[in-house]
């Protein structure tokens, strides 16, 4: 009985364990989002500074399955290439070195000071307090370390458990059981933590507990495998080259292993040795794949060819320090154009995943959707960046009007996001449209497809502003009356489908105000660059 209460503590102590990392990621997750992501896509060309990135960004955030999905994601959404994750790839391993060095340390007894520390920090009023959850399950990931610890120490003083977990267990089952642990958990830092306790208190031997971290290097890739259905072809080929990372570093470390494996460790002391074998095999494995990174990602272009992606991704060269102003201008208006163009898609598929229950549609949008906030945020610093160094008054005039253009096209966007939360609130509550309102949607949204091809021809000049504004009255015609309809259907208590449904007049009305204020500052553009 007191050996079942023994493993119950240690089970819920790994639980727990396991919670605080998971949440300890997510915090750090929210407090560097959306920097990590534009860090990354400007800096990754190097892989060099692509393997720091990924080392430093898994240390802090412990947790290679966190940062090798986020990679991926990335990839997926067009804010990095295929060539660029590699870097990262390599320094996500390196990364979780750290949580192996300190628990060999045994710097976990700080962690209640710090979990006292980030509870208190969460009370103070200040721009400080974001980092009160990080800091709190910082120390809760170390104190549960601490738990599982005490919970297992009954066991140094049973021979029979000793016995058994010391037991050679060969190289090849140590590996799959670092695997499995790893697949399961979704974690290697979780491995390594149970690996290098056990290794203090004398349950685990060297030859068996390095084999098993090496299996939960492997054991990572599966998080980064699981993630990649429905992605792009160049996030599957980040994912296959992390698999193809992890197994290549078991396979050349272990031929040094079975020669000898002092030189990989440093240390008499098991715990510290088992933590130096983490650092230098993943140190290694990294420099040693770094250096054969061009065939290497050859070899995987090779396996998953170049395959075609699912929407365009947009360069934005012109904003190199060395092209004129004419340049710059010209290339902003051609993006601006294809920018319109991949709204107007997005508007188009958004309409679509409303008028049906195929979820594939609306997964491509909000992918879409989420790779142009990126660019979105991109855009506007980089004019930020052109305002600031340009000192010519008539340049600035004319940066300043195609900024206004580009805002008029974002507010078109999030007009366009608007009519998700539509299609999202019909999926929640199970709601599904009824003929009559489908014909009307189908009618208001078939006039305003054609609207933006209308408002980009009056903007070219290829529709006069008489014909323009002829159109503008028909759409405005089309949604009066979608919103006197629903209105209508709204009278009758069971009719929940229009009641969700009536929203989408005014955003459809606001979508069109801003389709023809957008129409008006590109005349404004032309006449004042004509002047």
């Amino acid at each position: 009985m007191k050996e079942f209460e023994i493993i119950i503590a240690a089970i819920s102590s790994i639980i727990l364990f396991i919670f605080g990392l998971d949440h300890f990621s997510i915090e750090l997750q929210k407090i560097t989002g959306e920097k990590f992501r534009k860090i990354l896509g400007k800096l990754t060309t190097v892989p060099v500074i692509g393997l720091l990135l990924g080392a430093i960004t898994t240390s802090i955030i412990q947790s290679s399955s966190a940062t090798s999905v986020i990679t991926i994601s990335l990839v997926n959404s067009g804010v990095l290439s295929f060539k660029n994750s590699i870097g990262i790839i390599f320094g996500a391993n390196i990364g979780t070195t750290v949580t192996a060095q300190l628990i060999a340390f045994k710097l976990t007894a700080f962690a209640p000071i710090i979990i006292i520390f980030g509870f208190l920090l969460s009370f103070v009023k200040s721009r400080y307090s974001i980092f009160a959850k990080s800091l709190f399950y910082f120390g809760f990931v170390f104190f549960t370390l601490n738990l599982i610890s005490s919970s297992m120490s009954p066991f140094q003083n049973d021979p029979r458990v000793v016995s058994y977990l010391t037991a050679p267990l060969g190289p090849m089952l140590a590996i799959l059981i670092g695997f499995v642990i790893t697949a399961i958990v979704q974690s290697s830092s979780v491995t390594t933590g149970l690996a290098i306790i056990l290794t203090q208190q004398g349950l685990m031997s060297l030859d068996n507990a390095i084999p098993v971290l090496m299996g939960a290097n492997i054991g990572t890739s599966v998080t980064a495998l699981l993630s990649i259905f429905n992605m792009d072809i160049a996030a599957k080929k980040t994912a296959l080259a992390h698999l193809f990372f992890n197994i290549g570093g078991v396979i050349i470390t272990l031929p040094i292993l079975y020669l000898n494996k002092d030189i990989l460790i440093f240390s008499s002391d098991p715990a510290i040795a088992l933590a130096n074998f983490h650092l230098v095999f993943n140190l290694s494995t990294g420099l040693i794949f770094l250096m054969v990174i061009k065939p290497f990602t050859k070899l995987i272009d090779a396996l998953l060819s170049d395959g075609k992606m699912d929407f365009e991704r947009f360069d934005f060269d012109f904003f190199k320090e060395e092209h004129t102003f004419e340049e710059i201008e010209k290339e902003l208006l051609l993006i601006e154009d294809r920018i319109y163009d991949f709204i107007q898609e997005n508007y188009s598929l958004v309409t679509l995943s409303l008028e049906t229950n195929y979820k594939k549609i609306l997964e491509t949008v909000t992918k879409r959707m989420d790779y142009f906030n990126f660019v979105k945020k991109d855009i506007q610093s980089n004019f930020t960046h052109l305002l600031g160094a340009t000192a010519d008054k008539k340049q600035v005039k004319r940066y300043v009007l195609l900024m206004n253009q580009y805002e008029y096209l974002f507010q078109i966007d999030d007009s366009i996001r608007d009519h998700i939360s539509i299609k999202e609130l019909l999926d929640t509550n199970y709601i599904e449209m009824k003929s009559d309102v489908l014909i009307s949607l189908r009618e208001l949204t078939g006039q305003l497809l054609p609207y933006f091809t209308w408002t980009k021809d009056a903007s070219n000049g290829i529709k006069t502003n008489k014909e323009f504004k002829e159109e503008s009255q028909n759409v405005q015609e089309e949604v009066d009356h979608f919103r006197e309809s629903i209105l209508k259907l709204m009278a009758k208590e069971e009719r929940n489908d229009a009641g969700v449904l009536y929203n989408l007049g005014s955003y459809s009305q606001r979508l069109k105000d801003k389709l023809i204020n957008y129409q008006k500052i590109k005349i404004q553009y032309k006449v004042k660059t004509d002047e």
